[in-house]
């Protein structure tokens, strides 16, 4: 497989993270990004250049925008566009969780993802190649008590998705897609010591990522699940 250039939000921590790891081990070019300094300085020093990775809040319009346009003036438009940065709501039922949280879980999970796109994919479309995944979830397909916020920005997600696939060109794909269940910290925020049950991020990846690897036109408006 030739080598792909590949844009990845919250490439800092969980399942972001260890995409990162698999693409680049696979001879990928990872461009990312995360809220954290600490987070990106660490991943600047394990994955050097061609690699790059920036600390960006994806709510910030006017952030995403400055970061899109830096990378694709130094590499041209992504092969492969991955919409991963999410948070879970605080377990509560839907009328004790605060509005901030709630706003603020909308801002990250939805409008975070239209922002990315809207900065990388016009140079895609131009370009008339590339696949753009959104990180939906098990439960943006169905829905659980005390998780709404969550549930109600994945169904977002989905919805978005499958709107933008009849959007693009000929040529292009975009793939809402369910991770499975991951024991990461977002899940233990969830479920706490009972996340353990469920496969690790790192051993998730090494199914994920030849997964999305092999994503092309052929997929262009299917809500896939990684296992």
């Amino acid at each position: 497989m030739l080598p792909k250039i590949i844009v990845i939000t919250g490439a800092t921590r969980g399942l972001g993270h260890a995409l990162t790891t698999a693409f680049a081990a696979a001879g990928h070019t990872v461009l990312g990004c995360g809220r954290s300094s600490r987070h990106i300085a660490e991943l600047k020093a394990a994955f050097p250049t061609p690699h790059d990775f920036e600390a960006l809040d994806v709510t910030d319009d006017t952030e995403v925008a400055r970061w899109a346009a830096r990378l694709l003036a130094a590499v041209g438009p992504p092969d492969l566009l991955i919409n991963n940065a999410g948070m879970m709501n605080t377990p509560a039922p839907l009328w004790q969780v605060p509005a901030a949280e709630f706003d603020h879980l909308i801002r990250v999970n939805v409008s975070g993802v239209a922002n990315v796109i809207r900065h990388f994919v016009p140079a895609m479309v131009a370009k008339k190649s590339g696949v753009i995944v959104n990180l939906s979830s098990g439960w943006g397909r169905s829905t659980a008590p005390e998780v709404a916020p969550y549930c109600a920005s994945k169904y977002a997600v989905e919805g978005l998705s499958l709107a933008l696939a009849q959007e693009l060109p000929k040529g292009m794909a975009c793939v809402p897609l369910n991770p499975g269940i991951i024991d990461t910290d977002m899940l233990r925020q969830a479920w706490a010591d009972a996340a353990g049950a469920y496969p690790k991020a790192e051993a998730w990846a090494k199914l994920a990522a030849p997964l999305l690897l092999g994503l092309g036109a052929k997929d262009n408006g299917k809500s896939l699940k990684v296992g």
